[in-house]
């Protein structure tokens, strides 16, 4: 049974940073890829970044890029997200998901059949 589990969100002051982490256990496919969404309230679930465990290549999501940056750790089997200069925008709760299957659309959140439960990163301004 696959199991992704959050942890790291909390209240920041806006230009801050945070580092998110992800415990995946279960997983037994080799060519997957990790993602991290955020949901603000009243809004649509949305992509962030993604991360291939097998060739480490990332996605990023346009409103992030230069900010955040997602990392994996095979050996403990955990995924990162390492985000800075966070502002008021950045608020949301921030799910984990994993796609078995390493498909070709790491943006859209119908590719990933595993999520977490999300930790809520809250920025202050």
């Amino acid at each position: 049974q696959v199991q992704l589990v959050e942890s790291g969100g909390g209240l920041v002051q806006a230009g801050g940073s945070l580092r998110l982490s992800c415990a995946a256990s279960g997983l037994t496919f080799t060519s997957h890829t990790m993602a991290w969404f955020r949901q603000a309230p009243g809004k649509d679930r949305e992509f962030v970044a993604a991360i291939s465990w097998s060739t480490g290549s990332t996605y990023y999501a346009e409103s992030v890029k230069g900010r955040f940056a997602v990392s994996r750790d095979n050996a403990k089997k955990k995924v990162y997200l390492q985000m800075n200069s966070l502002s008021s925008e950045d608020t949301a709760v921030y799910y984990c998901a994993a796609d078995p299957r390493g498909s070709s659309n790491p943006g859209k959140a119908h590719s990933y059949d595993y999520w977490g439960q999300g930790t809520q990163v809250t920025v202050s301004s």
